[in-house]
């Protein structure tokens, strides 16, 4: 195993698709749970938030259970694009997308729950629909907790190893990132390489762990 800037580059196109697509499903989710009160809530919740403590492995069995070759939506995805979704960029996205999808919803939730109700209900009283709620007063007066949200769902997404293992393997050149490229490196006692890798990972998590706290002091 030879250094390669792919799994650095790799890495950083995961963790940035993976948080569009966490916030493409955090954002609904958030819109639903923040204020409702109805039967099932808590269960669902409770769900959404499992990913932050099953172990990633587990993570990682349950992708392959729902999108591997041998299930419903795996045959669909390998029908519509002529190959298997394990294995692939794609499945990387995935899995990070689905750890790094807690962090998202609990951002966006906390900010859509600090908007005053006042001003939703005077947006009502006027004949906004939830839709014009959602885009229009919602999501720019939470901007500050959306973009904590989407800032720990890359910073978790970058660092995504057991289920990104499993589900999309550690294939050089393809499919490896930088933790399953140190992973690698530690098995094949290149030590030296490993290093390079993790120190890339301290800089960039502290860089962007960093920018959070600063924009929290300025607030």
């Amino acid at each position: 195993m030879e250094w390669s800037w792919h799994p650095v580059s790799l890495s950083f196109f995961v963790a940035a698709a993976a948080t569009l697509v966490a916030f493409i499903l955090a954002v609904p989710a958030a819109y639903l749970m923040a204020n409702g009160r109805w039967r099932g809530r808590a269960v669902l919740e409770t769900f959404f938030f499992l990913p932050l403590v099953l172990p990633p492995t587990v993570i990682g069995f349950l992708l392959i259970l729902l999108f591997g070759n041998n299930s419903p939506v795996g045959r669909i995805w390998e029908w519509l694009t002529g190959n298997s979704m394990m294995f692939t960029v794609s499945a990387a996205i995935l899995a990070a997308a689905s750890v790094a999808f807690p962090l998202m919803y609990q951002s966006i939730k906390t900010g859509f729950q600090s908007v005053d109700p006042n001003i939703l209900g005077a947006a009502r009283v006027d004949g906004a629909s939830n839709w014009k709620l959602l885009i229009f007063i919602l999501i720019p007066l939470s901007m500050r907790a959306l973009a904590a949200g989407a800032v720990l769902s890359y910073t978790r997404a970058f660092g995504e190893f057991g289920a990104t293992l499993m589900f999309a393997g550690n294939i050089p050149g393809h499919t490896q990132t930088i933790p399953t490229a140190i992973y690698l490196a530690i098995e094949t006692g290149q030590d030296k390489l490993a290093w390079y890798y993790v120190l890339i990972s301290i800089f960039f998590s502290f860089i962007l762990l960093y920018a959070i706290s600063m924009a929290g002091r300025k607030s």
